[in-house]
């Protein structure tokens, strides 16, 4: 049953233990014995120790490289919907522009629509005055007077 107990708890290191005291033959063996288990003890703590960080830190390396690979994921997707948004996109900016110059050519005809209608709706006589008073302005700027037709 002790020896159970022994085996258990100490197991390998205890034979360590007893070969050590066997190959130095000190004036004390127990407290030998008693001070190599501490130190041994000691040194397996540390041991276990720098194994969980070891654990821990390949773990965060190991999350970091998932993140890493995500977030490039993410960039290359944000690029390509990019990509689409402006190929989708130009035409309508395209578009948008050759409408507003065609507003704005209307915009501009309107003036001369206008005066078109009027003298359409003007008798006869009226038209041939209206284009004898336009001819007259443009020809008074070179001092010369024309006649209507």
């Amino acid at each position: 049953m002790e020896t159970d107990y022994l085996k258990r708890c100490f197991g390998n290191c205890l034979a360590q233990a007893l070969a050590e005291v066997g190959k130095v033959r000190p004036s004390d063996p127990i407290e030998y014995l008693a001070h190599w288990l501490y130190h041994y003890r000691k040194i397996t703590k540390a041991k276990e120790k720098h194994t969980q960080e070891k654990t821990q830190l390949k773990e965060e390396y190991d999350d970091n490289l998932k993140e890493t690979k995500m977030t490039e994921i993410l960039k290359q997707e944000e690029y390509e919907i990019q990509q689409k948004y402006e190929k989708c996109h130009k035409p309508l900016i395209s578009v948008a522009s050759s409408t507003k110059k065609t507003i704005f050519k209307q915009e501009n005809t309107k003036p001369l629509e206008k005066e078109a209608l009027k003298q359409e709706s003007l008798p006869v006589c009226t038209q041939s005055c209206m284009k004898w008073e336009l001819t007259q302005t443009s020809t008074n700027q070179s001092a010369s007077v024309l006649w209507p037709q």
